[in-house]
């Protein structure tokens, strides 16, 4: 018997595509362009997977999601849109969809995640498995990109943003490690609540074991008056802390009890204090080499590790570039009162040929720096401070700029 999948999509050619290709495929095929009529039909019969359209009139991909989550929510669906955004990335994968793919894809990747759909939905049944349905979600402008390596990121974000397990944030400096967590948080139940940084290579030992967890009076030399730790200042909310390689074996011991008992002790304290908290951190080390060395406990990272996310580097993301420069410059205009109206084509060329070492936050300063020492309103190359050796060969000065 042939697994039936029923395409929901407003734009007839794109239906009758979706259609033909599922049939082609061995599928059973049935194909509606009123987004109404596709909630009734995936309600009202049995089908395998539903292929959605994210931008349709009456109800939009994401109503259709939620409806058919709330009334079947074993049944998987696949949003397709040619309009990729961070927030309706994320909030699809929140919302319980089985993946998000843009317009226009490859056949073969379109077939190969129906086919991983349709096999993990038949698991789940056997096994008794229920899909994730989260809540409403926030929206999120903190992350910019439309690249494969981003979308990936923003799914991954969607996934985990309703459950409460800790997430390990690694990657390079500058690739954004915070955003993702203000990200995550911001997609989360616990959004209306504290989100808590703390910059773990800033302060001493005892003066971050003293912040994250607090002290009485007394407790050590200029202890006047009892006070509060991040931990708890967090209550409710998240906690993100960055940098987590570079923290002391106590300091270590006190956040691996925390992540086990849920309970801390303020500095000179006796008394355990329950604290309801998300734990979020990040890093830019090699935490496996530091377990074999001895400078960080195995015990902790696995608690921590529970989520592992990598924040791509922006050498690995350069289609990014344009929209990230927009948003820069829209940024530092507001900022710092410019009216910088857009970049040369030559300038993006050189941008986009070089390296970044310092990944989006160079590329950020470089270009504050720049939008304050430009000599027009359009940003040409020679306005940008990079190394002559990352220029294009093709570089011409003055022509053809584009405004982003």
């Amino acid at each position: 018997m042939k697994e039936r999948i029923l395409v929901i999509e407003d734009e007839k050619r794109w239906c009758d595509f979706l259609s033909l290709l599922m049939s082609q495929a061995g599928y059973e095929p049935t194909a509606t362009t009123d987004s109404e009529e596709g909630v009734k039909l995936a309600l009202g019969q049995d089908f395998s997977l539903v292929l959605t359209d994210l931008r349709m009139p009456k109800l939009d991909g994401i109503e259709v999601l939620k409806k058919i989550k709330s009334g079947k929510p074993s049944l998987p669906v696949i949003i397709i849109t040619a309009y990729s955004t961070v927030e309706a990335a994320i909030e699809s994968m929140k919302q319980g969809a089985f993946d998000y793919i843009t317009k226009p894809f490859n056949n073969e990747q379109v077939m190969s995640m129906v086919s991983r759909a349709i096999s993990q939905a038949k698991l789940e049944r056997e096994n008794g498995g229920r899909v994730f349905s989260g809540g409403a979600m926030a929206g999120s402008e903190l992350l910019v990109g439309k690249s494969g390596k981003m979308q990936e990121l923003y799914k991954l974000i969607g996934k985990v943003s309703g459950s409460n397990a800790t997430v390990l944030i690694r990657g390079e400096s500058g690739t954004g490690k915070e955003l993702i967590a203000r990200t995550i948080h911001k997609s989360s139940p616990r959004s209306s609540r504290p989100f808590v940084v703390v910059d773990c290579s800033a302060l001493t030992e005892t003066l971050l074991e003293s912040e994250l967890f607090g002290h009485v009076k007394g407790s050590f030399t200029g202890a006047f008056t009892s006070k509060k730790g991040l931990i708890e200042e967090a209550e409710s909310g998240t906690i993100f802390l960055d940098e987590i390689g570079n923290v002391s074996s106590q300091v270590q011991m006190d956040l691996l009890r925390f992540l086990q008992s849920g309970e801390i002790k303020r500095v000179g304290d006796n008394k355990w204090r329950k604290v309801e908290v998300r734990m979020i951190a990040a890093t830019n080390q090699d935490l496996e080499q530091m377990i074999s060395s001895g400078a960080f406990r195995e015990d902790l990272y696995y608690r921590l590790n529970v989520v592992s996310i990598i924040a791509p580097p922006l050498r690995e993301r350069k289609d990014d570039i344009p929209l990230l420069v927009e948003h820069f410059i829209s940024k530092h205009n507001q900022l710092a009162g410019l009216r910088i109206q857009g970049i040369s084509s030559e300038a993006i060329q050189l941008l986009v040929s070089y390296d970044w070492p310092g990944n989006v936050r160079e590329l950020e300063n470089i270009l504050a720096r720049a939008m304050t020492l430009a000599r027009g309103k359009v940003l040409m190359p020679e306005d940008l401070p990079l190394g002559q050796a990352a220029k294009p060969a093709s570089y011409q000065a003055g022509i053809g700029f584009k405004k982003l």
